[in-house]
Order: C-alpha cells, then structure tokens, then sequence
C-alpha cells in the first residue's frame, strides 16, 4: 500500500468516480463523511459498491466502520461482509483490545458468510483520541490481521480541545508531532506499515507534496487521501526511485556474498545488519509497487 483515497460511502457518483484513480486502496467511508440520517443508506450502498466494483479496480477495498463506542460497528460490519471488503479500517481505536475485539466479530461474520478465516484485515487509527495515543504500544501482537497502523489528528483535536494541529508554517504543533511519533513508533514494533494521516488542503500542491516528502523521510511508506488529485504524488513519492532500488540491491548482494557477516564494506563506507534491514524493505516496496 502506498495510497489511500476515502470515499464517502453514501455517494455512488463519488465510488464510481473513485474506481478512476491509481490508488492501492479505496476506502469506502461509513464514519466521518456520513450523516446519521444516511448511515443504513450508505451500508447497502457500500456493499454494492464492493460487490460491483471489484471486478473494475485493482485496488484492494476497504470499508471505514463507525468506531466501538458509536454503537454502530456491528451493523456495519453485518450490513457489508457479505460483500467481502478486503479490510477494515477501525476509527478511534484506543488499544489492541479494540483490534482483537474487531477480529473476533469479523470471525464470526466470515464464517456466517463463507469467507475464508481471517482474510479481512485490519487498519486501526490510533490517535483520534488521548487515551489511543497513550496506548500506541499496545497494537504489537494484537492481531495477525493488522495490516497496518495509522494516525489522524482532527479527531484529536476535538478530544483534547486544541484550537489548532499544525503552525502558521504547516508543521504540526509538538502535541500533533507526539501523535506522529508515536504511530512510527508503534507501527515498528508491531511489524507493519507506518501510515501517513490525509492532508485536508488539496488544493494547496505544493504544501501537500512536502508532507508527502517529510513523510517518507520520516518512515512512513503510504499516506491516506481525501481526494483523487493526491494520489499521483503520494505514489510518486511511495514509490521507491530507481537510485534507492539499485543501492539497497547493493547492500543485499553485499551481504549475501559475506556470508554470515555483520558488517559489510560498500563504495569505502561500512554497512551493518539493520542496513540491511533497511534495503530488504526497499526492494519489497518496489516490488509490490511493480505489481500494481
């Protein structure tokens, strides 16, 4: 996964639209972009959508359910699993009880209609509230369906009471660079992908592609979208670039014709094992991105 689009899950235009672009993902949203009135609308309306529109996309499709405290989760997943989502995104999430709470419900659902034991994975947001953040090391073994972690910061905004999340400069204030750091963090020491929270101004290019960059530079390799116009710089930037992918297959070959070295010399400048930690990932990057 590089890209992430959210379309709301009560608009068919917006779904057909979406099926358009080059995203890795699709999420189709039943939370934030939903009004209560729409919310059984937008269950039978997903679920069409998921059922119609995989034979048209490569994208893998995933559904943002209304998080465990709304009430609304289990009529989500009852109004859509039949239609088999490749995932679940899971908004609020407040620890890894919350995503082993989900994978039990989303056993029960996959037997009821045949899907194969734990083929839907799991997506937690980790940081919509203060008691999720505080709790970011707990995802580690919560589930083998996590598929990643992610962050997002308005709806901690709202917990918390900030006025703002970003400077006058575009850069996070420290609390919101905390969260940040904190899903990089977790989403390490769990095993799987660290990824980057939407950017909400798509209009402003230039400040987007440079929190794609920072983003990237930072460890996270996928960034989620509000928007199809974003998802051609998050893959360019998601992307490996050609220089990347020749250096780290270096620094493989070099330590696979060391043997069992722990240090490896390459170019006069000397590589350790999580050098070689750090290329692996690379060249698996790029592969799943050539696959696309």
């Amino acid at each position: 996964m590089r890209s992430l689009l959210f379309v709301p899950g009560d608009s068919e235009r917006k779904l057909e639209k979406a099926l358009g672009s080059e995203s890795d993902v699709l999420i189709i949203d039943l939370e934030d972009s939903v009004s209560p009135d729409n919310k059984a609308a937008s269950r039978q309306i997903a679920a069409t959508f998921l059922k119609s529109g995989r034979a048209r996309t490569r994208a893998q499709l995933y559904v943002r359910v209304n998080d465990l405290a709304s009430g609304l989760t289990d009529k989500d997943l009852a109004g859509i699993m039949d239609a088999r989502p490749d995932g679940i995104v899971l908004p609020k999430a407040e620890d890894g009880g919350d995503v082993a709470h989900l994978a039990t419900a989303l056993r029960v659902h996959e037997a009821e209609n045949g899907i194969e034991d734990g083929r839907t994975r799991i997506l937690p947001i980790i940081t919509e509230t203060a008691m999720g953040v505080l709790n970011a090391s707990s995802y580690r073994g919560a589930s083998e369906r996590l598929s990643g972690l992610t962050w997002g910061a308005e709806d901690l905004s709202a917990d918390i009471g900030a006025l703002a999340a970003r400077n006058e400069d575009g850069s996070y204030t420290p609390l919101f660079q905390f969260a940040r750091s904190m899903t990089l963090l977790a989403a390490a020491a769990a095993g799987v992908p660290a990824i980057d929270t939407v950017f909400p101004n798509f209009s402003d290019t230039d400040a987007f592609e440079r929190d794609c960059q920072l983003a990237a530079r930072d460890g996270f390799v996928a960034k989620m979208a509000i928007h199809p116009r974003q998802i051609a710089s998050i893959n360019a930037t998601f992307t490996p670039s050609a220089d990347e992918i020749e250096k780290a297959r270096t620094v493989v070959e070099a330590f696979a014709a060391a043997g069992n070295a722990g240090v490896v010399n390459v170019g006069g400048r000397m590589y350790d094992r999580p050098h070689l930690a750090l290329a692996e990932r690379v060249l698996a990057r790029a592969g799943e991105a050539s696959s696309r």
